[in-house]
């Protein structure tokens, strides 16, 4: 892991090294310097975790190399600063010299080149002493003293060899699945194709891969069989032979072309079953497909995997089962039988099925964590035992099992520097906490742990982490809104070890008075984010932690007590190097942000939603390297600055807007929410070629219509959210032609008549909402051509026919459709050809139409999407309480 912090360092250094080349003179060569042994470091320290990971000398001199990194960045931003404030202690206005130093040639001479210099020097010091650290204790940088020996990982891949006579003898839960998996074995088709059952480590694949091999009737269809573990280091080589002898075969020869012959030739006129077990790259079955004949025999092969993309890539003809977490029902039974020996445990004290349901809810369906607590709990009978498990279930389960606290080492192991750092950002948020996916990206990205891409946007490339995660079973999805995922979460077990990997690297502190350990403040000092759990009116939190902390994250629910406000406002000249600061929920923040804020030269990410602040200080155009500004509130309209043009890197701006907004020349901006109609319309929208997401609200004004214009320059648009007042109404949909990227829609207000070529309008739209809108003529012969739409809510007035009907053609990957039930009493029937909407898997009308409104049979037997998937967004729940405010 040491390696991600060396490599995020370096990135920071070539950055600097490129922005200010002609500004830093001869430093210039000091900082190429100490960029290059960074990077000859970042060569050495990948083979010293990997082959001396639990050696604690090595980890010594491990944390000793990290700590460099660290500091090797602090000398950036401190630099950064002092030319900051050279610059704004001279008596003009500030030059704006940020984020590129070297337009800011009349800082040059005031700023002490010398002190960089020190810096790095002390630096070298520190890096030129690492080789007689190596030699006095016997650390040698090349890898071939290590070969042969075992290590860490090495032996836990040894104890991840799965086999196939290991079997459970009664397996809990999975039936559907089960039977699923049976059907695709025993499917007619006689080529030979694979089936992929993937999910997140310890959820059961091996043990749901073996109920398959043994089963009687697969025993019975296939000629022969046999099982592989596939380690991350596979060999093929050596997956050849030990595939030949699982199939009972035996062979003298060695090399892998012959063993591929002779297993091809011994397969030849058979059918036969192969179970790949814990496959982590397609190319491991692609790498041994040659030696197994694609004949007519019916053959099949199983793999497993915790990665998404190896399942669904791993061959040209592949079935893909997810597999889900347990039940509650189905975890409490295996509970029973690990812990008291029978399924039910009617006999048992209730005070111990009490404490063990709560001990089984926390383990979130996770089987193997579910087992290794009832092991544990088997040998304790008392109910004082279990209330000590309880209150450290985590730590006993690490105990109780090798398993657990390597289960997911080898996942994390195997991500990539920028991933590896991703996901210890989950450590952050707590315990059963539901993440905002939006929010987390753009945190991501703040906290520069995105790369930048010349041919890809920075979200694109967060959007393309978060999804890895994900495929990688490492992230779980929470809630699925307007087609995207809207909220994820992290299993608590894989929580504790991003926390314990997070706290070895000093990467994070997190801060919770309401418990009682804070833990150790010396660790506090050193870290270098912190989570603010809860905190008392003494905020001792503030007296020990590092003036070098680069993110704080306020989760506490009591936040707004003035007294905690006062201390919150000394930060920002305490933590000059901060680049994320999310406070959001400090209610009592009162009106104005305090003129302070403009210390915090490095800022990228300003949260303060739901904060009350409506007026901010002219001090934060200092801000210029920032990203995302978040002054959302339910009852406070936020005036920007005049000057808001200086923030040219601000990409996402949340909050009520009022007054003329000076944002024209905002090119990089991605994201607006929201801002007020008689606003917009006096934007010129031509330099926001980058609006990706607009919300607008309110009353258009004196022309009582809404005009598309304005969002026909914005070419890359894909979200646009027009909520109007009830007496306004939308013009022509025509001019959104040119929004050709536009992927979800969702309209408030009257419209005359949809155009008959929508489709041609709008070829790419996933997602429709009309309400209010209300349509004079059936308004399905037009939305039915649209060949992508997958979501549609017709929401309350949308239409005052009585009559709607749907082709046999029509909508064609429509997936969901909802329809409101407030004022759409006219319509009576709906009709419906066989044949439309063939991938309808979510249907919902209100209550008191199933009774008189007219609708095909089919219909009525679909289920009802889940209400998270058409969640009212907080922006328009709120913004009905400023309907008043027509000044803007």
């Amino acid at each position: 892991m040491v390696d991600a912090v060396v490599s995020f360092a370096l990135n920071r250094l070539a950055d600097f090294l490129i922005d200010e080349a002609a500004f830093l003179g001869s430093v210039r060569q000091k900082v190429q310097w100490l960029k290059n042994e960074l990077g000859w470091m970042q060569c050495y320290i990948a083979s010293a975790e990997e082959k001396q990971a639990d050696d604690p000398i090595v980890r010594k001199w491990l944390n000793d190399i990290t700590k460099i990194a660290y500091d090797a960045e602090d000398v950036i931003d401190k630099f950064i600063l002092q030319v900051h404030d050279q610059d704004t202690n001279k008596e003009t206005e500030p030059t704006g010299c940020f984020p590129s130093m070297s337009s800011c040639i009349k800082c040059k001479k005031k700023v002490n080149l010398r002190d960089i210099g020190n810096d790095i020097e002390e630096l070298k010091n520190r890096i030129n002493d690492l080789p007689r650290i190596r030699e006095l204790y016997q650390l040698e940088s090349s890898s071939n003293k290590w070969e042969g020996k075992s290590n860490s990982l090495a032996r836990l891949r040894q104890l991840r060899r799965t086999t196939s006579f290991s079997i459970e003898e009664k397996v809990v839960g999975h039936e559907d699945g089960t039977s699923g998996l049976l059907a695709k074995l025993f499917d007619r088709d006689p080529r030979r194709f694979v089936v992929s059952v993937y999910g997140m480590g310890g959820l059961g694949k091996t043990t749901l891969a073996r109920k398959l091999y043994h089963h009687l009737d697969v025993k019975r269809k296939f000629d022969c069989r046999a099982w592989v573990c596939v380690s991350q280091d596979y060999n093929t080589r050596d997956l050849l032979l030990r595939i030949i002898s699982s199939f009972g075969f035996i062979t003298k020869k060695k090399e892998e072309q012959d063993l591929e012959r002779y297993l091809h030739g011994s397969l030849q006129g058979r059918s036969y079953l192969l179970v790949i077990d814990d496959i982590w790259k397609k190319e491991a079955w692609e790498s041994i497909k040659r030696a197994f004949p694609d004949t007519t025999n019916g053959s099949r092969v199983i793999i497993t995997t915790r990665s998404k993309e190896v399942a669904e890539n791993s061959d040209e003809r592949t079935y893909v089962h997810k597999l889900r977490f347990l039940t509650f029902d189905e975890s409490w039974q295996l509970f029973c039988e690990k812990s008291f020996g029978n399924p039910n445990a009617n006999d048992v004290d209730e005070e111990l099925k009490t404490l063990g349901m709560e001990m089984v809810q926390k383990c979130g369906g996770l089987p193997l964590a579910i087992i290794v607590l009832g092991g544990l709990l088997s040998k304790k009978t008392k109910p004082r035992e279990w209330k000590v498990v309880r209150e450290h279930i985590w730590q006993d389960l690490k105990k109780g099992s090798i398993h657990i606290p390597n289960l997911f080492a080898l996942s994390f192991n195997d991500l990539s520097y920028q991933l590896k750092l991703c996901f210890l950002y989950m450590s952050v948020f707590p315990e059963d906490f539901e993440i905002d996916v939006d929010q987390l990206m753009r945190l991501w990205v703040a906290e520069d742990f995105i790369s930048q891409d010349e041919n890809k946007k920075m979200e694109d490339m967060a959007k393309d982490s978060f999804h890895e995660l994900i495929d990688r079973s490492l992230i779980q999805i929470a809630k699925i809104s307007w087609g995207k995922i809207a909220t994820c979460r992290v299993h608590d077990l894989l929580r504790e070890l991003a926390i314990e990997k997070a706290k070895e690297l000093n990467f994070l502190y997190i801060y919770d008075e309401m418990k009682q350990s804070t833990g150790d403040s010396s660790a506090l000092s050193m870290c270098r984010r912190e989570a603010v759990y809860s905190v008392t009116d003494k905020c001792l939190w503030l007296q020990h932690s590092n003036p070098n902390l680069r993110s704080i994250l306020f989760f506490d629910p009591y936040g707004y007590r003035p007294d905690i406000r006062m201390k919150i406002e000394y930060m920002y000249t305490m933590f000059r190097f901060l680049r994320v600061l999310k406070l959001h929920g400090f209610k009592k923040y009162g009106g104005n942000l305090s003129n302070e804020i403009g210390k915090l030269i490095h800022l990228k990410y300003l949260g303060l939603r739901e904060s009350l602040v409506n007026d901010l200080p002219q001090s934060i155009l200092n801000l210029r390297t920032l990203q995302t500004l978040d002054v959302f509130s339910p009852d406070s309209v936020v005036q920007l600055p005049c000057e808001i043009s200086k923030l040219q890197e601000l990409r996402h701006l949340f909050g009520y807007f009022g007054g003329h907004l000076k944002i024209e020349s905002l090119t990089k901006l991605h994201s607006l929410k929201y801002v007020f109609s008689k606003c917009w319309i006096s934007i010129n929208t031509e330099e926001l070629g980058n609006l990706r997401e607009l919300w607008i609200h309110g009353p258009v004004g004196t022309t009582k219509e809404f005009c598309f214009d304005s969002i026909a320059k914005l070419k890359t648009l894909e979200q646009l959210v027009v909520k109007l007042d009830h007496n306004d109404c939308f013009a022509s949909l025509q001019p959104l032609t040119h929004c050709s990227y536009l992927k979800d829609l969702r309209l408030y207000g009257k419209i005359e008549k949809l155009p008959e070529d929508i489709h041609k309008l709008l070829p790419n739209l996933e997602c429709l909402l009309l309400e209010d809108s209300r349509l004079e003529d059936d308004p399905m012969p037009s939305l039915e051509k649209l060949h992508n739409l997958m979501i549609l809510c017709l929401g309350s007035r949308f239409y005052s026919g009585k009559k709607l009907f749907c082709s046999a053609q029509g909508f064609r990957r429509l997936e969901i459709l909802k329809l409101d039930h407030e004022d759409n009493g006219g319509l009576e029937e709906w009709q419906v050809e066989e044949g439309a909407m063939p991938m309808l898997r979510g249907f919902s009308i209100p209550t008191e139409f199933e009774s008189k409104l007219r609708i095909p049979e089919r219909l009525k037997s679909i289920p009802p999407p889940a209400e998270c998937e058409f969640e009212r967004d907080i922006w328009f729940e709120a913004a009905r309480r400023f309907m008043n405010y027509s000044s803007y």
